[in-house]
């Protein structure tokens, strides 16, 4: 199937991410030691950043299905595809690959969470959302 990227779902999708996006900035100061195990802060931080993060992911699975690239096998392997076919810039399909496995982490419990990580990458990643959701968007008209 090469049907392109559904504009319609892009944009709503990204509207959700930017939503996410701001609550987590709400609740983020500037110095990682603020994040406490404990905090309604952290908690809103990661929730919203994994939101954010699983929104990104599905946009990426299911862009390269519908442009006919391959179905991944996980959220990495899609960011890795969308690197390698060229709609996003291979440094950061590197960067959403660690994404998809910090949301893995959160979601599925595998490992206590190491708040300094959490604050970097709520505080850097947003970046990297917003520069997959321009490579879609762009794709996306480009290819209209």
């Amino acid at each position: 199937m090469n049907a392109g990227i559904d504009q319609v779902a892009l944009a709503e999708r990204s509207s959700a991410v930017e939503s996410h996006l701001r609550r987590m900035a709400d609740h983020l100061s500037p110095e990682p030691d603020s994040l406490r195990a404990t905090s309604a802060d952290n908690d809103a931080t990661v929730l919203h950043l994994s939101q954010a993060i699983q929104i990104a992911s599905d946009l990426a699975l299911s862009s390269t299905i519908r442009l006919g690239l391959c179905c991944p096998a996980t959220y990495g392997d899609a960011f890795r595809v969308l690197g390698v076919a060229g709609i996003i810039d291979h440094d950061l399909s590197g960067r959403l690959v660690d994404a998809a496995e910090f949301r893995d982490v959160v979601v599925h419990a595998y490992a206590d969470l190491d708040l300094d990580r959490v604050h970097a990458i709520a505080t850097h990643g947003p970046a990297d959302l917003r520069a997959l959701l321009v490579a879609l968007r762009d794709h996306s008209s480009s290819s209209s």
